[in-house]
């Protein structure tokens, strides 16, 4: 079909190559078809008396011109030689049209003609290649159209009505239809309303075939509008509704109100008519529009400006579409004014004709779709005069229309949203909200036919998303997205009822919005909310613009600019309803007012703020205060009045405030009302005085007509009277003031609020309002797929809607009610998280758990029975862990309802056994204390069940014994397969929710949410109190720490976030325990374990790790003891595992305490060994921060008498292996320190092994013989072991002082006084001394002997010596040390004599220590001298004459040395 464009507007037609000929037959096919229909048509006209009898008469009778005619082309059609698309159609067509059209011709000829007609129109014998085929169009319209005959019956009339629409129907259906002109069109549809009207008399089938064929006309007509281009410039006075030239108004067809009304459609069958006929007397013949001037509705006479007649004959198009379009949207006018309230019963009137009318524009509007806005006197009609009638009709009793007038809207939204949003606000305001709740007095069926069409907008993907930037963003604007969405929220609430299909279909809205902005998550923006709008400085909020709206960068800052100016202005008006002036001193606050106030200002803020107490507002601007007077006037600059009558106009600005009760405020309110008003529309009015006066006339007037109190009402002559010369002298029209006498009769210009009135009404004054408004409304802002404003939307809504979800969750007792709210959580949850509020998934996870039933503590006796059975509570639960595994990040005290769902489960039995070992996701199994033997679950294995399911350990089937055994004594009955399946339904609902993932995966959760998971953990657990608690209290608090050390071991990158918590709560569980429990072996191990795993991997964090562990060492002793082995192999694994990680002497500290306890603990002092021997064995791990620590450890070993003797030797091998480390660090320090360090290093290396020593020197004085001596032997290896450092002679000294003299002196002590039997072979150990005194002494005696004190040093020597000399042991002298004490003094005599230490020297006052050897050396063995000193000659002698003074000596000069040293 050639697609329709206009071109300099004039219709073109853009041909396709098509074959003319039909494919199916050739010409001679087709002259035989037209053959056939001219002797069908003659064939009835010989049935009829009048044609029969004079077709047979005699041949001085010609023949009648139909008849010849016919015969005429009988004769042609098998003689033309050309193409048929050559011959004229009008040559074939014309004898049967003009049977169609003569009046002689009864019902069945008619009829035939009709039916010829319609086959040769649908055989596509006619192209638009076809010669003169325009013209044969119009002739078969025109001579349908005015189609007449004569009634004989009914039926056959109704047949010949029928064809009449067929004929019709397949002009506009043919390839050729673009040909006729828009005059044509238009009589088209009028023949055929025609015919619906006349079919209201007539029969069933007739009505709903005329019905049908309108239907089909119109969506014909109108499903060319998208291939029509832009007629702007081809419309005389564009934006004006239409009627055609040469239109007769005074057919019988024209219907007015009197025709319909009385049922009597003009139909000329009710008399004894000759003919039927549908055309008029005009020239034309046709009607194209069906409604005198009069029904067209209040002020649509001045737009009624016909199109130019050429436009008209011009190829269809727009002109057409518009003239059909006004004349649908009249047919409801003309019901304009009849009764729609509650008491009106004329249903078939009401209903039939609006509803039939709106289907049609449906129809249009469907096909005509987003190509409407490019023409814009059809948007014009829709904008005006359609839409104020869907208003009206909204409100209609009937379901069928205001379900019709919903599903227009939503066309109209769909197709032409952005040129229709004060239409679309008003309709939402006055209409659904008003219908959808039942206490504005709507009907049950008007209520759900407003909230399936809400339902309807709601599923539209931006359609909130509209509303809300569109309108709620808008301060000129109502809240239409809030109202509606509390209103879904409200409407879903059964309160004191059952759940009804309303409640459900509110619910299906509420998700609808809410699942549109689940789905717009992944689309982008989201995270970039906006920053908080702050506003500087003032601006006039009423002039605030955006600069591009279809660009989100600019247009998402600018609504949410606007959002906040509103809700600022919304309080500015609260605070102004209790106090004005504070009201104006918080918006000047807020930059909405300037700081000094300008009349211009609190104008805008009283003509722009809703919510503004008009009482307030009048006494305002009425008050005779210069500034208020101002306000009045700029107030009344904010109206526009143009071209607007002055009732309108009056109401109009009486509407936005109250008008004040003194008359001097009166007086200036409309003073400034009338100046305003003659400004803008002048005509009549001969100047302003004339508009006060008139202003004041009809407040009167109003006053009068509709004040109960007045009696005797002002007629129509009393009000013209009053008015006389006030026009400047001259009287006012006689008809513009019963104009506007009668519109203020009618309808009464309200001067104080209605209180109560929930809804806004659309008066006839608002709509005129509104339709000055839409033209300076802001642009309509087109949302896409992004996700801009749902955070400020859904935080606007979350709050009722999960309160709705949650009721009708509660309500419902079918599976899909509950998927449907399960639905809605899930969308909740995800928009909760995405745009991180935190407070709303809250409040979703408590509400969602209490579903659960599992916080219910009920007294139900198998609980796990009554789970399985109920559907809510497992949906409820799966749907409260999928939150908790998808959105964990965002949820915060939620945590603690998740929680005690948890233990609930647990307590049940129905949790996996290693839910919390697994939690730990533990690759080192090794470190679970207690190998194998995890802490059990709640239900010890005497509840295991004796039924034949598998036994699993401790965890779901296996607890299948809580419903069967519960410690009954006698073995119960098997159990019901309703038990066994509702046992495996509560199992499999707990394995869907991977509970185990909320600890397993918390190393991905937000540290936020992680802290409060933790923090739940802790506050699950409960405080431990002081000595023994419950053992149900302990099962939980023993399963809440397992996942307490799960988390933490999960998170050791943020350990530093949850240490302190876990610390405290380990440390309160520690220190409050008497007695062994599984409580504080959790504790404890678990303390252990978090040190053992994290010590490598958080050295910053190593010392208070290691710091944590002195807990331990607060245990109660009976603590300590049951646990102590275990504890020990666990700080010994630590040991081997993280020793290098180990490097402050804090940490050593309390890694040696624990391991000193165990040396004398029966069962742990092995493991406690061995971690030693990992330490110290080479000196792997010594440092000088532990080397005095470990030191000490390896000394406790070796006294410990709890292992074998061999272990002590182990020990003290430790000890003394340990000084090649000290030697190691002095070789270390001078090759890399500077001096000072180095000095540094040498003192501390010095003060490491005088401990050293001095822990041997300890071990030298053991019971035990082996040990002893093996002191003695690793003594003597530390102490000459020391070449690779230098010592201070000082510490020397020391050492001598406080380890070599004073062992020797306590070996000796030991040795005299104990009895034998705890020390055995002292005299061995002696010997050993003795050596050890020896060997040390002359290792060192070249740097000894620099010393000052070398003498009293020496003297030290000799006189243990001498001692052990004399010693007795068990009262005997022993036999070895006489022997071997003399043999090593000897020997340190001839080295000392070698080295030059021992040389008699002649000084001035005498050689003291030549003496003093000497002395103490002939006690000991008087021949030494001799045998070391043989070449002295006169030695007795001189020995005899000093004896007495060397003994003085002895006694005095040795202290005069010392003090020299």
């Amino acid at each position: 079909m050639g697609r329709l464009k206009l071109q300099s507007g004039i219709k073109a037609i853009e041909e396709e190559p098509e074959e003319c000929e039909s494919t199916s037959s050739n010409k001679a096919t087709l002259a035989c078809m037209i053959n056939s229909e001219v002797g069908a048509v003659l064939a009835v006209m010989r049935r009829n008396v009048r044609w029969g009898g004079r077709y047979m008469s005699g041949d001085d009778q010609l023949e009648h011109s139909l008849i010849q005619s016919l015969k005429a082309l009988r004769k042609q059609i098998f003689s033309w030689q050309h193409q048929w698309h050559a011959i004229n159609p009008a040559v074939y067509l014309q004898p049967f049209l003009d049977v169609i059209r003569s009046d002689e011709t009864g019902a069945p000829i008619t009829g035939v003609a009709l039916s010829s007609v319609y086959k040769i129109l649908t055989l596509d014998i006619l192209c638009l290649n076809t010669v003169n085929v325009e013209d044969a169009m119009h002739l078969v319209v025109d001579a349908v159209t005015s189609c007449r005959f004569e009634v004989t019956d009914p039926a056959s009339e109704e047949l010949v009505l029928m064809k009449i629409l067929q004929v019709l129907l397949a002009c506009m259906k043919s390839k050729v239809s673009v040909m006729l002109s828009n005059q044509h069109v238009c009589t088209i549809v009028n023949t055929c309303f025609r015919i619906v009207h006349q079919a209201a008399t007539k029969s069933e089938l007739l009505q709903r075939i005329a019905r049908h064929a309108m239907h089909e006309l119109v969506r014909c007509i109108f499903s060319h509008l998208p291939d029509v281009g832009n007629t702007e410039h081809a419309l005389v006075n564009r934006g004006s509704s239409v009627k055609l030239e040469g239109i007769g108004h005074d057919t019988e067809y024209s219907f007015g109100n009197k025709q319909l009304e009385n049922g009597n459609g003009g139909s000329e069958y009710d008399g004894q008519p000759s003919s039927v006929g549908f055309a008029s007397n005009s020239s034309t013949g046709l009607v194209a529009s069906v409604l005198d001037e009069n029904t067209i509705g209040a002020g649509n006479g001045k737009e009624a400006t016909p199109y130019d007649l050429h436009l008209m004959t011009e190829p269809y198009g727009v002109p057409c579409m518009v003239e059909i379009f006004h004349f649908l949207c009249s047919l409801l006018n003309v019901v304009e004014h009849m009764e729609m309230g509650p008491r009106s019963n004329a249903i078939a009137f009401d209903e039939d004709v609006p509803l039939f009318a709106l289907g049609l524009i449906n129809s249009a509007i469907e096909l005509g779709g987003p190509s409407i806005r490019r023409h814009p006197r059809l948007l014009s009609l829709i904008q005006d005069e359609l839409f104020r009638n869907l208003m009206q009709f909204g409100l209609s009793m009937s379901p069928l229309i205001l379900s019709m007038v919903c599903s227009i809207v939503l066309n109209l939204y769909q197709h032409l949203r952005t040129e229709l949003k004060l239409q679309l606000e008003a309709f939402f305001s006055c209409v659904i909200l008003r219908l959808a709740q039942s206490r504005y007095g709507a009907s049950y069926q008007q209520q759900e036919v407003a909230m399936e069409a809400l339902v309807d907008f709601c599923r539209q993907k931006t359609f909130m998303v509209e509303m809300y930037a569109n309108l709620d963003c808008d301060i000129t604007c109502s809240n239409v997205f809030e109202d509606l969405a509390n209103l879904l929220s409200k409407s879903a609430f059964p309160v004191n009822c059952p759940l009804s299909a309303m409640h459900i279909l509110a619910l299906d809205g509420l998700i609808a919005v809410i699942q549109g902005m689940a789905e717009r998550i992944g689309n982008g923006s989201l995270g970039s909310e906006q920053s908080p709008v702050n506003l500087e400085e003032y601006t006039p909020f009423w002039m605030v613009k955006c600069d591009n709206y279809s660009d989100p960068s600019v247009w998402v800052p600018f609504v949410c600019r606007r959002k906040y100016i509103k809700r600022r202005l919304m309080i500015g008006a609260d605070h102004f309803n209790r106090d004005p002036k504070k009201g104006l001193e918080f918006l000047q606050g807020t930059h909405l007012l300037p700081e000094k106030l300008d009349p211009q200002s609190v104008a805008c803020f009283f003509r722009y703020t809703a919510g503004l107490d008009k009482n307030l507002v009048g006494d305002f601007l009425g008050n005779h205060d210069e500034f208020c007077v101002q306000v009045l006037h700029e107030f009344a600059g904010t109206f526009d009045f143009q071209d607007m009558n002055l009732d309108t106009a009056l109401r109009l600005f009486l509407e936005t405030f109250r008008l004040p009760g003194e008359s001097q405020k009166i007086q200036r309110v409309l003073e400034a009302f009338s100046e305003r008003y003659y400004e803008q529309s002048p005509q009549i009015l001969a100047n302003k005085d004339a508009a006060l006066l008139l202003s004041y006339s009809l407040i009167m007037l109003n006053t009068d007509q509709h004040n109960v109190q007045v009696k005797k009402k002002m007629t129509e002559d009393d009000f013209i009277r009053n008015n006389r010369h006030i026009n400047g002298g001259n009287d006012l029209p006689r008809d513009f003031l019963t104009e506007l006498y009668h519109s203020i009769c009618k309808n009464e210009i309200r001067t104080t609020p209605e209180q109560g009135s929930g809804f806004p009404e659309m008066t006839p004054s608002c709509w005129i309002d509104l339709m000055q408004k839409s033209k300076k409304t802001a642009q309509f802002i087109v949302a896409d797929s992004r996700a801009f404003l749902d955070h400020d939307m859904f935080a606007i809504m979350s709050g009722p809607t999960i309160a709705a979800i949650s009721v009708v969750f509660d309500h419902a007792e079918h599976e899909e009610v509950y998927q449907t709210c399960i639905d809605g959580f899930l969308a909740v949850a995800k928009i909760s998280a995405c745009h991180h509020l935190e407070d709303v998934l809250d409040d979703l996870v408590v509400s969602l758990c209490k579903f659960t039933t599992l916080l219910n503590r009920s007294s139900v006796e198998e609980p796990v029975l009554a789970f399985g059975d109920d559907s809510k509570a497992r949906m409820a639960t799966v749907t409260v862990f999928t939150i908790a595994n998808r959105y964990g990040d965002y949820i915060r005290t939620g945590w603690r309802n998740i929680l005690d769902c948890i233990l609930r489960l647990h307590k049940l039995g129905l949790l996996p056994a290693r839910v919390a070992s697994d939690a730990a996701d533990d690759s080192e199994l090794s470190a679970d204390p207690g190998q194998g033997k995890p802490i059990t679950n709640s239900l010890s294995s005497a509840h295991m069940p004796s039924i034949g399911t598998p036994r699993r350990s401790s965890g779901l089937m296996g607890r299948f014994s809580q419903l069967l055994s519960l410690d009954t004594e006698e073995p119960r009955s098997q159990p019901t397969e309703q038990q066994l399946a509702a046992h495996q339904r509560t199992l499999q609902t707990i394995q869907k929710c991977h509970i185990d993932s909320i600890f397993t995966e918390s190393k991905f959760l937000q540290s936020d949410s992680l802290l409060q998971l933790a923090r739940a953990l802790i506050w699950a657990a409960g405080r431990p109190q002081k000595g023994n608690s419950s053992p149900k209290d302990e099962d939980t608090a023993v399963f809440c720490l397992e996942l307490l050390i799960a988390i933490t071991l999960n998170n050791r990158d943020r350990i530093k976030l949850l240490w302190q918590d876990v610390y405290e709560h380990i440390s309160n569980i520690v220190q409050s325990t008497v007695m062994p429990c599984a409580l504080v072996e959790k504790a404890v191990f678990g303390l252990l374990r978090i040190c053992q795993r994290l010590l490598p991997y958080k050295e910053n964090l190593a010392d208070e790790l290691l710091r944590s562990l002195q807990l331990v060492l607060k245990l109660n002793a009976r603590v300590a003891d049951a646990y102590c082995e275990q504890i020990t192999q666990e700080v010994s694994r630590l040991v081997k595992a993280n020793a290098t990680h180990i490097r402050c002497q804090m940490g050593w500290r309390t890694i040696t305490s624990l391991l000193s306890i165990t040396a004398r603990h029966p069962e742990a002092s092995e493991a406690g060994f061995d971690a030693l021997l990992f330490i110290m064995s080479d000196g792997a791990h010594l440092l000088p921060a532990n080397y005095v620590l470990c030191v000490d450890v390896a000394r406790q070993f070796a006294e410990s008498r709890v292992g074998q003797a061999e272990r002590s030797v182990r020990a003290l091998d430790l000890m003394s292996g340990s000084v090649v480390c000290l030697s190691q660090w002095a070789r270390e320090a001078k090759e890399a320190m500077a001096e000072e360090e180095i000095s540094k290093m040498y003192q501390d290396i010095g003060e490491m092994w005088l401990r050293l020593v001095q822990g041997l020197r300890k071990v030298c004085l053991d019971q035990r013989e082996e040990v002893r001596n093996h002191a003695l032997v690793s003594l003597q290896r530390c102490l000459s072991g020391v070449e690779g450092f230098q010592l201070p002679h000082s510490l020397w000294l020391q050492c001598f002082d406080m380890v070599i003299f004073t062992m020797l002196d306590d070996l000796l002590d030991i040795a005299q006084g104990h009895s034998q039997k705890d020390y055995r072979n002292m005299e061995g150990t002696l010997s050993l001394a003795m050596k050890l005194l020896s060997k040390v002494f002359l290792q060192l005696l070249n740097e000894l002997a620099q010393l000052t004190t070398f003498c009293k040093l020496w003297l030290g020597v000799l006189s243990r010596m001498e001692k052990y000399m004399k010693v007795k042991v068990k009262g005997k002298r022993t036999e070895k040390l006489p022997e071997l004490v003399p043999e090593l003094l000897k020997n340190t005599l001839l080295v000392m004599k070698a080295r030059g230490v021992l040389v008699q020297r002649s000084a001035l006052g005498g050689d003291s220590l030549w003496e003093l050897t000497w002395l103490h050396a002939n006690n000991i063995a008087p021949s030494l001298q001799s045998e070391v000193f043989p070449d002295l000659q006169g030695l007795e002698q001189k020995k005899d004459e000093t004896g007495k003074s060397l003994v003085s000596d002895e006694t005095g000069s040795a202290p005069s040395n010392e003090t020299v040293a």
